[in-house]
């Protein structure tokens, strides 16, 4: 095909050349994805970031060599008589020719390009794009999300605002976490970022109402002791998580924190989420305030202005909805319940609470050592058991290790201590945090540590001894090992939290 001189130059020659390959490299890697359901993170970012990058440059260097021909032909050729543009004669063939490839060319290239910023948008905002493209610093995350029971919902829609503007914030804050994992500039594990933290309406509202959690909820729990039988120990908890009669709605119960007609205003320990140190309640219908102080606090000075001064809603409690990570004792009882783990390895329990207590450079080393040990111990203490029950153990150390690897990534430094849930009172102080008996009023007032306040137990004890309530009342607690009456003046979570 007949074309102008001024196209026929090296630097539109290998732009020509760079978006015919790109183009072609992009179509041959779409079809891939397409006709073989073939993929990863990194092939949809050639797809629809690093390959358009260099099929728009290429097409920058076809005009910019065409420019610098011209402009060399006009200065050797027409001195005397200089042209400031490019004469188009659509009469000559060559520039009929370039002018129409010039314009379907770019009608074609727009379409594409409209095609493709839809098609990087959607995988930009993918689950994929955000868990897998930086495995290991995001590995934690990614594998807690797929164990939630938020599987479903994608990653921007807590984590990133509708429009525009949060889509360009959420991209430039991109920008420096890529510069982060390239040159390993990020902290293990990654800080919660509280203060920047969107608040329940913008995220969690959107999907639950809360002004319509009207019923109770029936919690049944089932937990092991760690003795040579693995004793089972059942607790079954009416939860009051909104007011007895739903024509109350949120007057009492749990959810009484969010209610529309009342404000809960808190500071966090600048130093330790687990301690909120003042609390401020507020009545909007009747303008009455309390401001509650905890008198033991010795955390230091903290600032109650607009920045540091929070609004109670869903986040605060519900501060694990997708990434939550199980203490051991937990996801223990978990496996047994389930029968991954077999009742009838004795000690198994207590072998599994002290192998995953101890901290492991790495998660191949972890592996290592739970096979090892739980070997060892059973050659050691029940020899019997190992030649009988080869099959139980190598089940129970596959389930350990699989427990370990959804809830522990020695790499990022991630565990249940890093990332506490505040959800009850057990293994961190969760509700005990305000509800202390220590956070008093200057009028007198106290936020109660009444048990009662949130749930009735409504049986508890083994299996073949469970002691059960009468209809609308509460057994008082019992402790599955005697300690007295110790578990009423020490939390829960000083027992239970067990840190490296």
């Amino acid at each position: 095909m007949k074309l102008p001189q001024s196209v026929r130059n090296w630097t539109s020659l290998l732009g020509v050349v760079m978006a015919l390959l790109s183009l072609s490299s992009i179509f041959f890697l779409f079809l891939i994805t397409m006709l073989f359901d073939r993929g990863s993170s990194y092939l949809g970012i050639f797809i629809y970031i690093i390959l358009p990058v260099f099929l728009v440059i290429g097409l920058l260097l076809i005009p910019i060599g065409i420019w610098r021909a011209h402009r060399r032909s006009r200065e050797s050729t027409l001195k005397d008589k200089p042209l400031k543009w490019p004469v188009i004669d659509l009469n000559a063939k060559s520039i009929r020719n370039a002018t129409f490839i010039f314009f379907f060319g770019s009608v074609v290239f727009l379409l594409l390009t409209g095609l493709g910023s839809y098609e990087a948008f959607h995988y930009t905002e993918s689950v994929e794009f955000c868990g897998k493209l930086c495995h290991t610093v995001m590995e934690p995350e990614y594998v807690a999300y797929h164990n939630s029971s938020h599987e479903r919902v994608k990653c921007v829609e807590c984590h990133v605002g509708s429009g525009a503007s949060w889509y360009v914030k959420s991209k430039l804050s991109g920008l420096y976490q890529v510069y982060s994992v390239t040159f390993n500039k990020y902290p293990r594990p990654i800080p919660v970022p509280i203060h920047n933290l969107r608040p329940a309406r913008e995220t969690c509202e959107k999907c639950h109402w809360p002004e319509k959690f009207y019923d109770h909820k029936v919690r049944m729990k089932r937990s092991y002791l760690a003795d040579y039988e693995n004793t089972e120990w059942d607790i079954n908890l009416l939860m009051k998580t909104n007011a007895t009669y739903s024509a109350l709605g949120l007057q009492e119960g749990i959810h009484w924190h969010i209610n529309p007609d009342v404000k809960i205003e808190y500071v966090l320990d600048p130093n330790d989420a687990g301690n909120i140190p003042w609390v401020r309640y507020t009545n909007r219908n009747t303008g009455e305030v309390h401001v509650y102080n905890d008198p033991e606090y010795t955390g230091g000075v903290f600032e109650k202005d607009s920045k540091n001064v929070r609004i109670m809603d869903c986040m605060e409690c519900h501060n694990r909805p997708s990434h939550n990570y199980q203490v051991p004792q937990n996801f223990i009882d978990n496996l047994i319940t389930s029968g991954a783990i077999s009742r009838d390895l004795p000690d198994i329990k207590y072998l599994a609470m002290e192998i995953l207590n101890q901290e492991y450079a790495f998660k191949d080393s972890a592996f290592i050592t739970i096979d090892t040990k739980v070997r060892e111990y059973y050659l050691s203490m029940y020899e019997e058991i190992l030649e009988t029950h080869e099959k139980e153990i190598n089940k129970a150390i596959a389930a350990i290790q699989q427990g370990y690897s959804r809830n522990i990534f020695p790499y990022m430094k991630v565990n249940w201590s890093n990332y506490p849930s505040h959800m009850g009172h057990m293994e961190t102080n969760g509700c005990y945090r305000c509800h202390n008996d220590r956070h008093k009023s200057s009028t007198g007032r106290t936020i109660s540590r009444d048990c009662k306040l949130c749930h009735n137990i409504l049986a508890q004890g083994r299996p073949g001894e469970m002691k059960y309530a009468n209809s609308n009342e509460s057994l008082e607690f019992e402790h599955p090992i005697d300690i007295g009456e110790a578990w009423k003046s020490t939390f829960c979570s000083e027992c239970h939290f067990r840190l490296y």
